[in-house]
């Protein structure tokens, strides 16, 4: 049996792949202390930007990996390194979690960094 988390996850990729349209997927991961986001092309698996408050630079000039300012910088950084890629649509992969707090921050900072979805 599966839990809810994985369901949640799995229910949102299916519907993430009828309504992507090839463009690539911005996913996001959330532990309790950091916050981790990638752009991944899904057809040939390959993973295009990616960003956390695990490098040193964001160490340096964040206070905790684990807030909204922290990832609201890390999705500006993500966006920044995907505009660099040639990318500038994607779609948001919020994975299991629910689109609030530091998911949201991150989707709002990717946006003001120049991706659209």
């Amino acid at each position: 049996m599966t839990n809810l988390f994985e369901r949640r996850r799995a229910r949102v990729r299916t519907r993430l792949r009828k309504v992507g349209t090839g463009r690539p997927r911005l996913s996001v991961h959330r532990s309790s202390q950091h916050i981790y986001a990638q752009v991944i092309d899904d057809s040939t698996g390959r993973t295009i930007a990616s960003a956390s408050t695990l490098e040193k630079a964001l160490r340096e000039e964040l206070r905790t990996g684990a807030d909204k300012s922290a990832a609201e910088r890390v999705g500006r950084l993500v966006a920044e390194r995907a505009l660099a890629a040639g990318i500038t649509e994607v779609v948001f992969d919020r994975g299991g979690y629910i689109y609030h707090g530091r998911v949201q921050a991150l989707a709002d900072g990717a946006r003001a960094g120049g991706l659209s979805f």
